[in-house]
C-alpha cells in the first residue's frame, strides 16, 4: 500500500526565522553529534500525529523517504519538507497547530544543543543545577507566564485506553476548564488529548479567551505520544526526568486516569517526591479518577502502593470514581491551598521553587539490561527511595515497550532482569501482568511480548 505524501516548504516565524550558520550546519549534520537525525524523528513524529504506530523506528521505516532541507534564504530561512505524511495537510495546506509545532522542536533542538547541553552553566550533576536547566528551557518556550492565579493542572495517564476511559477524560478537562483551569499532559492521545478537548469547549462557554493546553515530551517518547493539534505551547525536553520535572515544578495540581507502566512511572515519582521529609507541609493536590468500572483497576494501584511505599503514601492522594465534578472541586480546593501557601511564603506562581527533588529523581536514568539489573529492589531504605528505584523499574518497562533504542536493545539482548526482595518482586510481577491483562501494555490489536524477566 502506498503512503500518502506532500512536498511542502514551511516558513518559520519570529525569531526562528533567523538561525546562524553553525546551528543551521548542526541541524543539517546526520552524524555523530549532529542535530538532523533528532531533529528529523521529532519532526515527523509532530507530522505524523494520529498515527497508530507507536514505535519511532516503525514510523521511520513508514516515512523513510521523509527528509528537511534547511534553506538559506536573504530574508531567513526556510524548511524543505520532503515526503511529510498527507494527513498533517487540510488541501495541501499544513494545519496551522501542527506547523507550529514542527517549529518548537525546531526551537528547543536548538535550544537544547547550544544552551543546555554541556553548557558548564549548568551543574546537571547537580539538583539546583537540574532545576535550574528546566526553568530555563521552560522560560525559553514562554512557559512561564506571569499569573495572579495558580491555575495549571496536569493531567496524566495511558496513550492508548478504552473509548470509555477517553470520554471520561473529556468530562474532566471540561469540568475543569469551567472553573478556568489550563491544562497541561504528556501532549499525545488518550488521556493526554481528552482533558484538553474538554477544557477547550468549557473555555469558549465560559468565554476564556487564551486558554493554555500545555504539551511536554522528550525525543525518546514523542512518536508514541505525539502532540495532538489542540496544543498551544508544546516544549521538548532533553529525557523522561526533565520532562516530569518540569510537569511537578510548572503544575499546581495533578489529575491521574487510567494507563499502563508509564502512568505508574509518573504516579511512583510524584509520590517519591512528595513523601521526601522536605515536601510534608507542602500541599499538592493530587486526583486518582476513572469511570465507572475503574474500580479494580485503581484498587490495584492503590493496594500497589500501600504494599510498596506504606499506608503514609496514601494519605497524599484521593480516588475518585465516575465524578468528573468532583475531581475538580477537589482540584480547586487543594490549589487554593497551593495559593495561600505560596503567598505566606512569597513563592511564585509560575514555577514550583520550593518542591525538593531528591538527585535520584533527576539523574538520567538510561534502561540498559545492565542499569535493570542493578537497581535495588528491597524494602530497606526509606520509601522515597525505594519509590524511586521503583519508577525506574517503570521507566526501563516503557523504554522496552515503546522507545526505539529499548525496542531494538531487547530484540538483540532479550528481556530485562529485574531482581530484589521476592515479596516486592511479586507486587510488581502482579502489578505489569494486570497491565498486560488489560491490554495498558501496547496499542490496541497488537500482541504484547514481554520486555522484562522478573526473579523473585
Amino acid at each position: 500500500m502506498s503512503i500518502a505524501t506532500i512536498d511542502t516548504e514551511l516558513v518559520p516565524e519570529g525569531r526562528l526565522a533567523i538561525l546562524s550558520r553553525s546551528e543551521i550546519a548542526r541541524l543539517r549534520d546526520s552524524g555523530s553529534g549532529g542535530l538532523y537525525p533528532q531533529f528529523r524523528s521529532c519532526a515527523l513524529a509532530v507530522l505524523a500525529c494520529g498515527s497508530a504506530i507507536d514505535d519511532g523506528h516503525v514510523l521511520l521505516q513508514r516515512y523513510k523517504h521523509f527528509e528537511i532541507d534547511i534553506v538559506e534564504r536573504e530574508n531567513g530561512i526556510r524548511l524543505h519538507l520532503t515526503g511529510a505524511p498527507a494527513s498533517a495537510f487540510v488541501d495541501g495546506v499544513m494545519i496551522r497547530g501542527i506547523h507550529e509545532h514542527v517549529f518548537a522542536v525546531l526551537r528547543d533542538v536548538v535550544y537544547l544543543a547550544d544552551e543546555i547541553t554541556d553548557n558548564p552553566r549548568f551543574a546537571l550533576e547537580t539538583a539546583e543545577g537540574t532545576t535550574d536547566a528546566v526553568f530555563h528551557i521552560l522560560r525559553n518556550a514562554d512557559i512561564l507566564r506571569t499569573a495572579n492565579n495558580p491555575n495549571l493542572v496536569v493531567c496524566w495517564g495511558g496513550h492508548s485506553i478504552p473509548r470509555k476511559e477517553y470520554d471520561y477524560t473529556k468530562l474532566v478537562g471540561y469540568e475543569l476548564g469551567l472553573r478556568a483551569f489550563d491544562i497541561c499532559t504528556g501532549c499525545g492521545p488518550g488521556a493526554m488529548k481528552g482533558p484538553m478537548k474538554g477544557a477547550a469547549i468549557a473555555h469558549s462557554k465560559q468565554r476564556i479567551r487564551g486558554g493554555r493546553y500545555l504539551g511536554f515530551s522528550e525525543p525518546g517518547i514523542i512518536a508514541a505520544e505525539a502532540p495532538n493539534p489542540i496544543v498551544n505551547a508544546l516544549v521538548i525536553l532533553p529525557d523522561i526526568e526533565k520532562r516530569l520535572e518540569a510537569f511537578v515544578r510548572a503544575g499546581h495540581g495533578i489529575v491521574i486516569f487510567p494507563g499502563g507502566a508509564g502512568t505508574m512511572e509518573e504516579i511512583l515519582y510524584l509520590l517519591g517526591i512528595l513523601l521526601h521529609p522536605d515536601n510534608a507541609e507542602l500541599p499538592y493536590p493530587l486526583v486518582l479518577t476513572g469511570p465507572a468500572g475503574s474500580e479494580d483497576y485503581f484498587a490495584h494501584i492503590d493496594g500497589f502502593i500501600a504494599a510498596t511505599l506504606g499506608e503514609a503514601s496514601r494519605r497524599r492522594y484521593q480516588i475518585v470514581i465516575d465524578d468528573p465534578a468532583e475531581v475538580a472541586r477537589l482540584i480547586a480546593v487543594g490549589i487554593e491551598s497551593v495559593k495561600t501557601f505560596r503567598q505566606e511564603r512569597g513563592d511564585a506562581y509560575n514555577f514550583n521553587w520550593r518542591l525538593a527533588i531528591a538527585p535520584e529523581f533527576q539523574q538520567t536514568f538510561e534502561p540498559t539490561h545492565e542499569a535493570m539489573r542493578a537497581l535495588d529492589l528491597h524494602h530497606e531504605q526509606p520509601a522515597h527511595q525505594l519509590a524511586a528505584n521503583l519508577r525506574r523499574a517503570f521507566s526501563g518497562v516503557v523504554t522496552g515497550n515503546v522507545k526505539a533504542q529499548g525496542i531494538r536493545a531487547i530484540e538483540a539482548h532479550g528481556p530485562f532482569d529485574l531482581h530484589g526482595d521476592p515479596e516486592l518482586m511479586a507486587r510488581i510481577d502482579d502489578m505489569l501482568a494486570y497491565y498486560v491483562s488489560q491490554q495498558r501494555m501496547k496499542l490496541p490489536g497488537s500482541e504484547y511480548r514481554p520486555c522484562y524477566r522478573i526473579s523473585r
